[in-house]
């Protein structure tokens, strides 16, 4: 059973609904038991870091997600929160990976919304997926290049479209709006 992560994020029901047509069951919980014994865990999330880092340490998700020990996949703001700090209301996140989530510099156009290439994939998620091939981005925010970056995507300035560390995987784009190369890369994940 997958546990999709539940809280303020926008998202939830497109990544189950992703899940599906996968024929993968899954549950949107913020049960801590029904997330602790699931095989997989997403933690997916559209919307504005402070107050989703709020909720989550109401419902004490702030210390679950970074003891989970099964494979766990961050989704555009689920990615940003497990870094250390966001610049977005000046957040402080999970931490599971020591790196600052940051916005992307205003005399350009933001948010970066749409279609974009991912390169360098260096993770078992992109097993499935061509070196060049696009996937579907909407963020005003980006997380830092580091040695946790597992792909990365050029949108104003280079930044990590991928990080891995342990059992948590995290993508800047939104895997269930990006059509096949999506799925090939949730099919990874849940194939852990």
């Amino acid at each position: 059973m997958i546990a999709i992560i539940k809280y303020n994020g926008g998202n939830v029901n497109s990544v189950q609904n992703a899940l599906n047509r996968l024929n993968r069951n899954s549950v949107i919980t913020d049960d801590p038991e029904l997330i602790l014994k699931a095989d997989k865990v997403i933690f997916p999330g559209v919307g504005e870091a402070s107050s989703t880092m709020k909720l989550l340490k109401e419902r004490g998700l702030d210390l679950l997600i970074p003891s989970l020990k099964q494979p766990v996949l961050g989704i555009c703001l689920g990615m940003q929160l497990m870094c250390k700090d966001n610049e977005e209301g000046n957040t402080e996140g999970l931490g599971i990976f020591d790196i600052s989530v940051r916005r992307f510099p205003a005399k350009d156009i933001v948010p970066h919304m749409g279609w974009n290439t991912i390169s360098n994939q260096t993770s078992s998620l992109f097993s499935a997926v061509e070196k060049w091939d696009d996937v579907y981005f909407v963020h005003s925010y980006y997380c830092e290049l580091s040695d946790f970056t597992t792909s990365v995507c050029d949108y104003i300035l280079p930044f990590s479209a991928s990080l891995q560390k342990d059992n948590f995987y995290a993508v800047q784009f939104h895997p269930e709006k990006s059509g096949t190369v999506g799925n090939q890369i949730l099919n990874s994940f849940i194939n852990l």
